[in-house]
């Protein structure tokens, strides 16, 4: 450059930052929600969540093993699986397993199935890999808890029903047991199994009531026959329900009572504070697609768009909010480039395989880089060190580009401050060979919005090159 600039262009050399951290409105105003509830607590004696995952631990070790074997043997595309898109082991693989395990294939059959519901290892088409529960196992109690909830949702899948059951009371009863669970957690002891059924009873019944299965008009008494019918199916559902809980280790099951365990319920806590969470969106964003919740959270200050993105994420199933997410993240909108990352730090160690696996795409790999310093611990003053500085200038004219879609001139301006380069020249010139798709039109801006004229015609001068792709 031979444009002389002013001495105050120099930049400041300070730690790039996403857009996140400084959210913006094209009107300008900045918004905070109301002030977030206290943390919550756990019921009065549930234990530690290390108490809490050495417990789970114990109750997946088979499981566990079995997918360790897994990994450990079988590889990808080997053909050990079957084609029926559930990643079940087929015979010749469980009866090897069963050998080398020192277990039945039955046996092992069940522990893989576990193992799967746990999300030990994560199933595509007819094939499996290893899942990020079981990467973390002996390091991270939170992927434990995580995966032994998982396993405590799926109760009903982990011991199938009867046959003999009709499918539509068995659907009935599934929906229902959330209530009878919270009744045990509340009685903090056995509860006798007739007044189980009591309760569920009245809750297969509130259900019917809420779909509207009640015809209108006067009907007829229910003859005793059907009373006789309701009586006898649901005992039966019932005994089945409670055995499968017993069977993940959710409760204990036994003399006609049934009782919590620890971490069943310590579960059913989790499930009402996730509902609770849920409740808190206080801009009313919990049933918008990401895009959409991640527009709103644009704003919101950062502790109010954090609580936006948990009541968000406890909406969903974990996986498939990664999964819209990182979709979103790979959209043209910088700004929401930037938001998904944030809400990426809400979910944590869950998100972690999937931002490791975008690394390698240019225009996440900031992104994704500095999430993944951050997830392991890196001090926060120096985890702009793992970038390089080409992806130091990539990740400022992509913020600028944010800025310019959503942002006021102003911080555009301000944005400057931001670059690593100690004067404009430089920032131009590295701007200019990092490629970013947005450079022509960032630049424009800034020129168009810099009150210095110097400064901005050496800035419309570096977006003429870039545009007619001149040195």
């Amino acid at each position: 450059m031979t444009s002389r600039i002013p001495r105050d262009s120099r930049l400041r050399l300070v730690r790039p930052r996403t857009l996140a951290a400084a959210p913006v409105r094209t009107d300008g105003v900045v918004t905070q929600a109301r002030p977030p509830r206290p943390a919550p607590r756990p019921p009065e004696g549930t234990p530690p969540p290390a108490e809490l995952a050495r417990m789970a631990r114990r109750g997946l070790a088979d499981a566990v093993r079995v997918a360790r074997w897994a990994d450990a043997v079988l590889s990808p595309g080997s053909g050990h699986g079957t084609p029926d898109g559930r990643g079940a082991l087929s015979p010749p693989t469980a009866e090897r397993a069963a050998a080398d395990l020192d277990l039945t294939p039955r046996q092992v059959r069940a522990d893989w199935d576990t193992a799967r519901l746990a999300g030990l290892v994560e199933v595509h088409g007819d094939s499996a890999r290893p899942g990020w529960r079981l990467r973390a196992w002996d390091r991270d109690d939170t992927a434990v808890l995580r995966g032994w909830v998982a396993l405590f949702d799926a109760w009903s899948l982990a011991h199938p029903a009867n046959k003999s059951l009709e499918a539509a009371a068995v659907a009935e009863v599934v929906s229902a047991m959330p209530q009878v669970l919270s009744f045990l957690q509340l009685s903090a002891g056995p509860v006798p199994v007739p007044q189980l059924l009591d309760l569920l009873g009245q809750r297969v019944e509130e259900l019917r009531t809420e779909r509207c299965e009640i015809p209108y008009g006067p009907q007829p008494e229910p003859t005793d026959t059907e009373t006789a019918t309701t009586g006898t199916t649901l005992p039966p559902l019932l005994d089945w329900a409670l055995h499968g809980l017993a069977a993940v280790g959710a409760l204990t099951y036994a003399d006609s009572q049934a009782t919590l365990t620890p971490l069943g319920s310590w579960a059913v806590w989790v499930k009402l504070e996730q509902i609770c969470v849920a409740a808190q969106s206080p801009a009313g964003n919990i049933e918008q697609s990401a895009d959409a919740m991640l527009r709103g959270c644009a704003r919101l200050r950062p502790n109010a768009a954090r609580a936006e993105y948990r009541a968000w994420l406890a909406a969903r199933p974990v996986g498939s909010a990664v999964t819209e997410l990182i979709a979103a993240a790979r959209g043209e909108d910088a700004l929401l480039r930037g938001l998904a990352f944030e809400a990426l730090r809400v979910v944590g160690a869950p998100a972690e395989p999937v931002v490791r696996s975008v690394a390698d795409e240019p225009p996440l790999r900031p992104y994704a880089l500095l999430w993944l310093a951050e997830y392991e611990g890196a001090d926060p003053e120096d985890v702009h060190m793992v970038l390089t500085r080409e992806e130091t200038t990539w990740l400022w004219v992509d913020t600028a580009a944010a800025v310019a879609d959503h942002g006021e001139a102003q911080l555009l301006v301000r944005h400057l401050e931001s670059a690593v380069q100690p004067t404009v020249p430089a920032l131009l010139d590295e701007v200019r060979a990092a490629g970013h798709p947005r450079t022509v039109q960032v630049l424009v801006a800034l020129a168009a919005a810099h009150p210095d004229p110097a400064l901005a015609k050496a800035v419309r001068r570096a977006a003429f090159q870039v545009h007619t792709g001149g040195a």
